[in-house]
This record gives structure tokens, sequence and C-alpha cells, in this order.
């Protein structure tokens, strides 16, 4: 019985002993945070005649200091610029633990078709390279062209006269536009009226005939005077500037000529009478 007793405590004891033996098991160590490159906004939309501006930011997260370099694969003949402080950059240092802010500007081309072009863009360092996956989304373009069916624009009007100026109104874009309102700036008290006098909606592609009916005053000094048409809405504006030259009537000149004649007749007589004094 005593052996026994002796045993049991034998046990334990041998036991603890070979447990100190056994090296303690090393728990699973937490990985620092990664390096990250975020922006608040990854999809933007715009016409293509516009730029888009994404705010990123690059987060080093390692012990010491990174150079990354940038890059984007975009679509033919766009135009790309990375901004750090304001700066245009292709690479820069990012400090141990800090954000650095970057502005990443992409520029479509003005042809480019209406819909969404993915924009994988990259950082790399060191030893790891951060990626960012944009999307610029194209609604498309405003474009407007105003000019003549033959591309003068130039003419002539007798004063005193209304003379009517045939233009084309012309959408160059890729949207269609509305409200179309026309318009002209004239010299003084010279008075235009268009037919039409506002264009609803013109489709992309499309063009339409347009009437500016021009009135000269009477009186008028013959020589070249500018007129500026112009036709516009809330999207875009387009103007042509159209040189006429203004002519006096025939009656008009005629009675410059009786005039003169007139003067000459005078002048005769009064050689005729005074000078034999």
């Amino acid at each position: 019985m005593q052996g026994r007793h002796i045993g049991s405590l034998l046990v334990p004891a041998i036991l603890f002993s070979l447990s100190s033996f056994i090296p303690p098991s090393r728990g699973k160590t937490s990985q620092s945070n990664p390096s990250t490159f975020t922006a608040r906004l990854i999809n933007l939309e715009a016409t293509a005649k516009e730029t888009f501006r994404f705010n990123a930011s690059l987060h080093n997260s390692t012990p010491r200091a990174i150079i990354y370099t940038f890059r984007a694969d975009m679509p033919a003949g766009w135009n790309l610029a990375f901004r750090v402080d304001g700066m245009q950059v292709t690479s820069f240092k990012a400090d141990s633990n800090r954000t650095q802010d970057i502005t990443i500007e992409l520029t479509p081309t003005p042809d480019a078709k209406p819909g969404t072009y993915p924009i994988p863009v990259t950082a790399t360092g060191e030893s790891d390279t951060l990626s960012l996956k944009l999307e610029a989304v194209v609604k498309g373009s405003y474009g407007m062209e105003l000019t003549t069916p033959t591309g003068l624009l130039s003419g002539e009007i007798t004063e005193g006269k209304r003379e009517s100026i045939h233009l084309t109104l012309r959408n160059t874009g890729t949207l269609p536009l509305e409200g179309l309102e026309l318009a002209a700036q004239a010299p003084a008290k010279w008075d235009a009226l268009f037919e039409p006098a506002k264009v609803e909606r013109l489709e992309p592609g499309k063009s339409i005939d347009v009437v500016a009916n021009l009135k000269v005053p009477e009186k008028t000094i013959a020589g070249d005077y500018v007129t500026t048409f112009s036709a516009r809405n809330n999207n875009t504006n387009a103007t042509a500037l159209f040189r006429t030259t203004v002519t006096t009537s025939w009656l008009a000149g005629w009675m410059g000529v009786l005039v003169i004649l007139a003067a000459v007749a005078v002048i005769y007589t009064l050689i005729r009478k005074y000078g034999r004094r």
C-alpha cells in the first residue's frame, strides 16, 4: 500500500519534470497591415472633352521609405498625368507609415465613343506592386459648327435693302443638341431675323439650314462690315464671322453724279461771269 502511494506521487513529478523540457508552443504572430493604393471614387462619368480626375491615396505601411513608380493602361490616344502635391510626377518617394494623396488625371481623345473604359493603374515599389482599378465612363461630347453651305463667309448687300444669308448648323458631337437659339451681333441700327429662330433638337452628325435675313439701313456708308452669327444652348456654342460689303443704290449713285455735275456747272458759271473782270 505504501509503495502504491509513493508511485502515485512519483508519476506526476516525472510528468512535470518532462514537461519542463518541452519547448513552449509559439502562437501565430499577426502580420503587419500591407501597403494600400486606393481611390475615394473609382468610377467617374464625363464627356470626351473633359478630364477625369481621380483622388487616390497610397499608404506605405513598411518600416522604411519606398520609391513607387506609376503606370496605367489606357486606350490609344488618351493622356495621363499623376500629380503629387500639385506637381506632375511619374514616381515618388513614400515615407514609412505615411499616406500620400495622389491625383490621377485622364483625358480621352475628342472622338472617344461613349462607353465604359477600364483603367488599370499600378504603383510599383522595390518588392511589391500595388494595383488600382479605375473606370472612366465617357457619355459623349457636345460639338457644333456654324458656317455657310459653301463655306464662304462674305457677301454683298445694297444699303437700304434686306439680304437673305443662308447658314448651315451642324452637330459635330456625339450627343443630341436641344434648345439651340440663334442670334446676331451686327453693326448699329442693322437688323437680323432668323428662320427658324430656334432649333428644338439636332441629332449627332446631322445639319440644318438656317436663313438670316439681314437688313442694312439707308444711307449706310459704303464699305466692309462684320456681323457675328451665333448658335448656343446650355452645353455648347458656335459662331461665324460674316463680312458684308455694303454698296450704294443706283439712285443714290446717280444723285451723287448729279450733285457733282451741278457743282461743276455752278463753278463754270461763276468763272464765266466773274472771270472777265
